[in-house]
């Protein structure tokens, strides 16, 4: 089962905890055993998983890829002015994988499934596909 989920970002930089909507994507789905994918169709946001007990993550997550991402840099050619957005995308990546075991997502004590804005404040779209264990990927 696929899922569109919509969300509007706030920031040019941020870290938007999915956790609860993907959970309740899992329970929508009668899902006990199988994994889910979540997937982000954009150049300048990404999916990543880490901690979700203490915000100041976030903060330093955000602060250290500015350090090494600048926003300006003489050097960037694209026209839009974003290459530090895309670069940012890049290294978190585009998609996660996450396994589902007794009807809820298998993830540990602290961490958290989170949407990452890059280039924002923007409406941003992501997907999430649960694959029961069993079933035949389509």
């Amino acid at each position: 089962m696929l899922k569109k989920f919509t969300i509007r970002t706030s920031a040019r930089d941020e870290m938007l905890d999915t956790t609860a909507l993907i959970e309740d994507f899992v329970n929508e789905t009668g899902t006990v055993e199988g994994t889910a994918l979540i997937y982000c169709p954009h150049t300048t946001a990404g999916i990543t998983i880490n901690e979700n007990a203490d915000p100041d993550v976030k903060t330093d997550m955000i602060r250290r890829f500015d350090e090494v991402y600048p926003w300006f840099d003489d050097k960037d050619r694209h026209a839009e002015g974003n290459t530090a957005a895309h670069m940012k995308a890049s290294t978190v990546g585009s998609s996660q994988h996450v396994i589902i075991t007794g009807g809820h997502l298998l993830l540990g004590t602290w961490q958290g499934v989170y949407f990452c804005e890059f280039d924002g404040p923007r409406t941003r779209t992501f997907y999430v596909k649960v694959q029961a264990d069993g079933q035949e990927i389509s």
